[in-house]
């Protein structure tokens, strides 16, 4: 659905009643989702926009943004989470595994199909026919894809895991995952599972789940055995790590610890380098969104959620609590950074990481390039009406023309066939061809002679319109029809809300 880019129609911020509901959608919708899951997945006081859109295909979707990430969108009155909710939630839908290359194929709007799926040893999760899906990747329990069931466990056996699996709504690097951070699935270890039982099922599809398990394990094996011969034998004498494998200082703090850093380096960081006064007062969700987000260093995710925090506001307010920062609520239910103290010792004392090579050499290559308008030419297509007029040039019906070409050809045509009056440059006289081309029936008797002005927009308006659109560095476009413009308008609405309409 999300495969090619979509029509944003307004973005606003929720109100509170809309708030209330969506909450309520959500627990009714993901019953396996506690109270206070739900309360961090629909902040109460944190910004969150109601974005509507048309995607591609025309379809009327809403998207529910929070800390500038898509987390929920709704589709024909269904909810739905996006993959950026479901790496925080893994187990919130029935996952399916299948092979990292079919991602590129889900990414460019395909559906699963059945042979690509990767059976468990306790098998397939349990569906019906319409139930929601989430589709992960082999040795990865972060969803890449989010989906519709096909048909129900029972009958994908039934058919020998042969046909469409899953109807793919929204995936990892898709146009909806690009609105937001674009962050990367995070690391999920496979839940641990029992060998499977091949006594039951069928012996080929067990048969190679069983050897993909012991290619894992021997992958395993070989990469500690790697990691030992790597180490001196001192080292691996006096390491008390198992295996002889040496144990990084960051292993022995907890997720939440990590996470803890991890989110006051992108604070400072952000502070240090992006934030500038003239950018006060900067609301908290642009801060977190805009910088704290681009500072997270390559191969890890910023998540709030699993910091001692759990939100935004309560670690702004630690730092407010620091005086590094001042915030305050300018508008209702919405906080920003009013001031910040650039001379703070935490601030002035904060080094900033210097980004690895493979890192510099992937930004440099992803860089986003300048974007370059296409260019747009008004056109004209020779209607049957008219080829009798055109067809000496060689053009037929349906040939496309320039403006500058159709006044040069009405210009030779008249020089060629003596048509310009000899008493008035500026007269054209009228033959048949061009009496019939040109003229109204009701002319046809009265009018013998046209300024060249007149002449040339009548021949102009009797071209059937077109246009060419060329972008930067593909082959142009043609279309029939007249050019549409585009009507932007700001208008305002209650709350003093301001949303701009494109028609």
């Amino acid at each position: 659905m999300f495969a090619k880019a979509f029509r944003v129609k307004s973005n606003t911020a929720i109100k509170g009643s809309d708030r209330r509901k969506l909450r309520a959608d959500v627990a009714a919708v993901f019953p396996t989702l506690g109270t206070d899951q739900v309360s961090e997945l629909v902040p109460g006081k944190e910004e969150l926009n109601i974005v509507k859109l048309y995607a591609h295909r025309g379809d009327a979707v809403t998207v529910y943004v929070s800390g500038g990430n898509p987390i929920l969108f709704e589709l024909e009155k269904n909810l739905y989470p996006t993959v950026y909710t479901l790496w925080s939630y893994p187990d919130l839908l029935p996952t399916f595994t299948t092979w990292p290359l079919v991602l590129e194929k889900l990414v460019g709007g395909a559906d699963l199909m059945l042979p690509g799926l990767v059976v468990p040893p306790a098998g397939l999760p349990q569906v019906q026919k319409g139930d929601l899906c989430a589709v992960a990747l082999v040795g990865n329990r972060a969803p890449v894809a989010v989906g519709v069931a096909a048909m129900s466990t029972a009958e994908m056996l039934a058919s020998g895991l042969k046909g469409r699996g899953f109807c793919v709504l929204h995936s990892y690097q898709d146009h909806l995952w690009r609105s937001g951070d674009k962050s990367s699935p995070p690391s999920i270890a496979p839940l641990a599972l029992d060998p499977p039982d091949l006594s039951e099922g069928k012996g080929c599809v067990k048969a190679d789940t069983a050897l993909q398990g012991d290619m894992r394990q021997l992958t395993l094996e070989e990469e500690v055995q790697q990691r030992c011969e790597e180490k001196s034998p001192s080292e691996a004498t006096e390491d008390p790590g198992p295996g002889g494998l040496h144990v990084d200082p960051m292993d022995s703090k907890t997720l939440q610890e990590q996470m803890d850093e991890l989110l006051q380096t992108c604070f400072l960081h952000a502070l240090k380098c992006y934030v500038r006064k003239a950018d006060l007062p900067l609301l908290t969700s642009t801060l977190l969104g805009s910088h704290m987000f681009s500072c997270c260093p390559e191969g890890r995710q910023l998540d709030i959620k699993k910091s001692s925090y759990k939100k935004l506001s309560k670690f702004l307010q630690h730092m407010q609590q620091e005086q590094i920062i001042q915030v305050q609520e300018l508008s209702k239910g919405v906080e920003s950074i009013v001031a910040v103290d650039w001379k703070h010792p935490r601030i002035t004392s904060f080094v900033i990481p210097e980004p690895s090579p493979t890192s510099q050499t992937i930004q440099e290559g992803s860089r986003e390039q300048p974007y370059h308008p296409p260019d747009i030419k008004p056109l004209y297509c020779v209607p049957a009406s008219m080829t009798l007029l055109f067809q000496e040039s060689g053009h037929k019906k349906g040939s496309v023309l320039e403006g500058s070409e159709v006044r040069t050809f009405v210009i030779n045509y008249a020089k060629k066939n003596d048509l310009v009056d000899a008493d008035n440059k500026n007269l054209v006289k009228l033959d048949p061809i061009l009496c019939d081309c040109i003229l109204e029936k009701d002319e046809q008797h009265t009018v013998t002679k046209l300024p060249w002005d007149s002449l040339l927009g009548r021949c102009l308006e009797k071209l059937q319109p077109a246009y060419q659109v060329t972008f930067p560095g593909q082959e142009p476009i043609v279309k029939k029809g007249r050019i549409c413009p585009i009507d932007i308008t700001l208008a305002q609405k209650a709350s003093n809300k301001k949303v701009i309409f494109k028609r």
